[in-house]
Parts: C-alpha cells; structure tokens; sequence
C-alpha cells in the first residue's frame, strides 16, 4: 500500500458527515426531540433568519421561542376544553376559544387587541340596565286593598 491510497481511505467521501466511506448512519434527532418540545425548533428558527428580526440568530433562540408558543397553546386548549365541557360539547369552537381568553386574567391582558372571528362576547349586562331594586320590592309585595270601615247611611 502506497501512502496515497492510506489517506484517502482516511478521508470520508464527501456528504458523509464524518462516517468512514459507507458506514452505517446514525438516526438523525430532531431539536424538538432533544428539548422535549412538540412545536418544530427548526421551523420556529426558520421563521426567526428568514423574518429578519436580527441579523444572527442563536442556537437556543428557537428552542426558547418554540417553548413559549407550546405552553401558551397548551394553556389556551386546556382553558377552552374546559369551556366546552362547561357548554356540553365535545369539540372546541372559537366561543370556547373567546370564553377561555376573556375570563383568565393575563391570556385577556396578553390577547385584549384580539378579535376571534365567531367567538362572540362574553355574557354580560350592564347593571345600569337592571331594574332598581325599589322597584323590585314593589313589584313582588302585591298591594292588598285597605279595609274601610264604611257608615251606615241614615235613611
């Protein structure tokens, strides 16, 4: 063997990712899988270069960032399945969606400039709107008529 022929099977052919020519390949780990995350790392990172929101995107960016988006979608299903539950209904639908934003505090301060197409508005009546509690009391208590004692008329 001549050193030329020791180098190049040195070497690793070009595209194989450090492995010896032909070596058995290892299964590709997705970013997701390695940070126990469902949202997609790599696309979040995808969006994050191609957005142009800084020049240099770090590598723990997308990780954060997908994260964040999953616990909000997780708290937001949980909040709406709950909804629906509440409604009698198997299948979430934007009301649910609506009901469950407006009534928890910080996801209606995060999400108070959303409009949810067919979410509709949360139940509520003005209490200028209510009759007056006098006027309540008055209309529960029948009046009864008053007993006059009535005089004989002389004849």
């Amino acid at each position: 063997m001549d050193a030329s022929s020791t180098v190049a099977e040195a070497k690793a052919k070009k595209g194989s990712a450090g492995r010896k020519a032909g070596g058995p390949r290892k299964k590709s780990v997705s970013r997701s899988f390695k940070a126990g995350l469902q949202f997609p790392v790599g696309r979040v990172g995808r969006y994050l270069k191609k957005g142009r929101y800084a020049q240099r995107v770090g590598t723990g960016a997308p990780v954060f960032l997908a994260a964040v988006l999953e616990y909000l979608a997780a708290e937001l299903l949980e909040l709406a399945g709950n909804a629906a539950k509440d409604n009698k209904k198997s299948r979430i639908i934007p009301r649910h969606l609506l009901l469950a934003i407006r009534n928890d505090e910080e996801l209606g301060k995060l999400l108070s400039g959303v409009t949810i197409a067919h979410g509709g508005v949360l139940p509520k009546i003005n209490p200028v709107l209510l009759p007056k509690k006098t006027a309540e009391k008055a209309a529960k208590e029948p009046k009864s008529p008053k007993k006059t004692a009535k005089s004989p008329k002389k004849a």
